[in-house]
């Protein structure tokens, strides 16, 4: 009776160490900020990074001066970006590069304003 109890102690602790383990894997980072250029030729994205600092004079936040490329190949891309667009991208990092899984046009979409 002990070793079955043993045994379905491992077996619970293994299944939550694996769930876990699986949710670090798909854990996205999200960048918003200005489009400064989208390359369709090398299907990249350029923007400066925002901060959290909204308010009335700044509703997306205020530019950090961060200046970053994210390859948008294998991206699910709403709206065509267009430089000076405000721009929230979900990415992952895959060793110097930034993969981005998702790219939406916040400033063309912007829900607020419905």
């Amino acid at each position: 009776m002990r070793r079955q109890h043993t045994i379905v102690a491992l077996a619970l602790a293994l299944a939550l160490g694996l769930f876990f383990a699986a949710g670090q894997a798909l854990a996205f980072s999200v960048v918003q900020g200005k489009c400064l250029e989208n390359n369709n030729a090398q299907k990249t994205i350029k923007v400066e990074a925002y901060d959290t600092n909204f308010g009335p004079g700044n509703p997306y936040g205020k530019s950090t001066g961060i200046q970053t490329v994210y390859d948008v190949s294998e991206a699910k891309i709403g709206i065509p970006p267009q430089p000076g667009d405000i721009l929230r991208i979900a990415y992952t990092v895959e060793g110097d590069k930034k993969k981005a899984a998702k790219v939406m046009n916040v400033s063309k979409q912007d829900l607020r304003k419905k």
